[in-house]
């Protein structure tokens, strides 16, 4: 009795814990609240899956259920042995037709979503929005096709419009994937390249995540992609195009900072479309969500980074003590007034949360 008890109790520990943890996670990356076609596409599926297993799973119950209280052990009857029935061809018919049906349920939508997930052929229309996506240890690179358009760690899309990613590594296999608008792709070293769309109904930040076990942290490797209006998307479009790398900053300590990171950073970072693309492209990076993609642009978490970035980030490869902490605060007084779009994540409308 006593170990009956001590069960039950730790199945409703368990339980109690299950449906804690549950409410745990961020609210702007779960494919429970798909605010993109791709999501909802998965999302559907999935409540088709939920629902076919709910039915399976009432019916073997309620089955169970009969069985035991039909046919469990009566006072008197120790001994007895109901009737035997043996190939009953009605039961087997059922038992075999039903699983089959709901398969088809299942598999039937499966098979259109997965050939339309993987419909990217219209990416070679003139008009398309094409865009290489390079995972590195531990941040992504964005190479906007045709717009001589290159950015890192916030990927910019237009509402309403499919925007076509190419997929590659330059390491490790990485995953792409963001839950809120789409779902995941592998990112593989080589020649071999994925492709695969975004499109987002709303405008909002929508948190992208690496999938794939790729390094100490793996764990660490955010990005964000900000879906703005058509309108505001080209806007940002011609503000990317104009930017001057060798903009003189408004004050002297983000001058003395431009010469630092000029003397000390450009021979593996990059502010324009142009750079050697082994590092994170700095174009645009005061109006950065995250600073590393994980910590908030605040102007102590960017000197944190610049001085110690192994501490924050492990296995990166950015070096440490490459310039005193007090250089470093120039730096970042260079970067944080690189501002040089008017769509800001904070006016990506009201979802910007999300």
């Amino acid at each position: 009795m006593r170990g009956w008890m001590g069960k039950f109790r730790s199945l409703i520990l368990f339980g109690a814990l299950t449906l804690f943890l549950s409410g745990c996670g961020v609210e702007n990356m779960t494919a429970l609240k798909p605010e993109g076609y791709g999501a909802n596409l998965l999302f559907d599926l999935m409540m088709i899956s939920i629902a076919i297993m709910l039915f399976v799973f009432i019916i073997v119950m309620a089955i169970y259920t009969f069985v035991l209280i039909r046919y469990r052990q009566k006072k008197g009857q120790e001994d007895y042995i109901p009737k035997q029935t043996e190939g009953n061809k009605a039961l087997e018919m059922i038992w075999t037709v039903i699983p089959i049906i709901l398969l088809l349920v299942l598999a039937v939508p499966t098979v259109q979503a997965t050939f339309d997930l993987a419909d990217t052929g219209a990416k070679n229309d003139e008009d398309a929005i094409t865009i290489e996506v390079t995972g590195n240890q531990y941040w992504w690179h964005f190479n906007y096709k045709g717009q001589e358009i290159t950015t890192s760690q916030d990927l910019y899309i237009p509402t309403g419009e499919r925007v076509y990613l190419d997929l590659k590594s330059s390491d490790v296999i990485h995953s792409f994937w963001v839950p809120s608008i789409a779902g995941k792709m592998d990112t593989n070293p080589g020649e071999n390249v994925n492709s695969m769309y975004l499109e987002a109904f709303e405008e909002g930040v929508y948190w992208g995540q690496c999938a794939e076990l790729c390094g100490p942290s793996h764990s660490l490797m955010d990005f964000k992609v900000i879906a703005v209006s058509p309108e505001e998307f080209d806007q940002w479009v011609k503000d990317m195009q104009n930017v001057d790398p060798e903009a003189e900053p408004k004050t002297a300590s983000a001058k003395e900072g431009q010469e630092l990171f000029n003397n000390n950073c450009m021979s593996c970072h990059a502010i324009g479309s142009g750079g050697a693309g082994i590092a994170p492209n700095l174009t645009n990076f005061g109006n950065r969500t995250m600073i590393a993609g994980i910590l908030e642009p605040t102007k102590e978490n960017l000197v944190n980074w610049i001085v110690n970035p192994d501490e924050i980030k492990p296995g990166n490869q950015m070096p440490a003590n490459l310039v005193s902490e007090e250089e470093a605060s120039k730096i970042a007084d260079y970067l944080l007034q690189l501002k040089h779009s008017e769509v800001t994540p904070d006016s990506a409308g009201d979802n910007n949360q999300k």
